[in-house]
């Protein structure tokens, strides 16, 4: 079936709803680890599972090179080759075929993108079509139209072109679309020009796409330059379908995506950062490789209720992270992961409750405190 969204409840432009899909109707906005090689890195799905998670997202530009999405296709479909029996959706590869294409101006044609591949450098070429062809064969809930993300900056003149150019490989990739029991969301870009995220908004909503995701932004810009591309694009969506902010996970952007009307979310960070030795708590981040925490029997955070904060101290997380035993980043991933999902759960029921420019600022007044990182 395709997916169905239901809007529940409006406050402002905030939106509480629930997403229904093949794999189990789950409450927005939500955010959605990333396991972009068909595994959310250093969790099992049955952890992955246990931080509350609705969608997660894997990437169709590596399963492509690795394993081949006929490898996917005979195992039975992405679910049952990762072992996960929740919703999936793919991202189109583009964004990193474009942070692959050495020049854009002209590896970029109206035929597709070519690029050499970043394991062996063997040269490849994806176009639209074959795009959704590897996603059909990956058989995810929901796939991505093939886009190209604009540079920032980039000039007006650039990114009308892309813009335009999107459309076109939107509508080839909708026609060669196929697979019955997936949806398929349109990619609304524009840049940092307003008339542009517009017309790129009107237009992908013509072609009547199963949902709509705002891209091209967390590419360099400032944090008000983002907020604008959202406010730009938005508007224009349909209030019938899910909206979807691609590449955004810090929590403070995630809260500004919300009050402006998004959905859903996802980011490699909770998993990149927790690898590194940071954890997000509502005091800020810290770093868990500093020398205060050696002796520190405590939780990561007291209020948490993930596998992580229930059994273990920053003291042993801290000696795993010091020692590079691979627990220490399993464990601040599931408690990183656990904290974007909690707050999106917290960010649904301030909407319930109206009060979300309230908890706004309740919560910047406390993650603003500390960051240690």
């Amino acid at each position: 079936m395709k997916i169905k969204y239901e809007l529940l409840k409006k406050s402002g432009n905030a939106r509480y709803g629930i997403l229904y899909t093949n794999h189990g109707s789950f409450e927005t906005p939500m955010f959605m680890p990333v396991g972009t090689l068909a595994t959310v890195k250093t969790l099992t799905p049955e952890q992955v599972k246990d931080c509350g998670s609705g969608v997660i997202l894997s990437n169709t530009y590596h399963l492509w090179l690795r394993p081949g999405e006929d490898v996917v296709a005979h195992a039975g479909g992405l679910h049952k080759f990762m072992n996960y029996n929740g919703p999936i959706l793919t991202d189109s590869g583009g964004f990193q075929v474009f942070s692959l294409a050495k020049n854009k101006r002209k590896d970029i044609v109206e035929e597709g993108v070519k690029f050499k591949s970043h394991i062996d450098g063997k040269s490849l070429f994806l176009t639209p079509e074959l795009s959704i062809e590897i996603q059909n064969k990956l058989d995810s809930d929901i796939a991505m139209s093939f886009d190209e993300c604009i540079p920032y900056p980039a000039d007006y003149e650039y990114a009308k072109k892309s813009t335009e150019r999107t459309l076109r490989w939107a509508k080839r990739g909708k026609d060669a679309f196929s697979n019955p029991n997936q949806s398929l969301f349109g990619i609304v870009q524009g840049g940092e020009y307003t008339d542009l995220r517009e017309f790129s908004a009107k237009e992908t909503v013509k072609l009547d796409f199963d949902g709509y995701s705002i891209g091209g932004t967390s590419v360099g810009e400032d944090k008000e330059t983002m907020y604008k591309m959202v406010e730009d694009g938005i508007r224009f969506l349909p209030t019938d379908k899910p909206r979807y902010l691609m590449g955004v996970g810090d929590p403070i952007d995630i809260i500004e995506g919300v009050i402006r009307g998004i959905d859903m979310f996802d980011c490699v960070l909770p998993t990149r950062i927790a690898r590194h030795g940071n954890a997000f708590t509502h005091n800020g981040k810290i770093n868990i490789k500093n020398a205060k925490y050696k002796e520190d029997f405590t939780p990561l955070e007291d209020t948490c209720d993930c596998y992580a904060c229930k059994n273990y101290t920053k003291a042993y997380i801290r000696h795993l992270i010091i020692c590079s035993e691979a627990l220490g980043g399993t464990l601040l991933s599931i408690h990183n992961i656990r904290f974007l999902i909690k707050l999106t759960e917290d960010i649904r029921e301030a909407i319930k409750n109206d009060c979300l420019l309230e908890f706004r600022k309740k919560f910047l007044s406390e993650y603003l405190k500390e960051n240690d990182e």
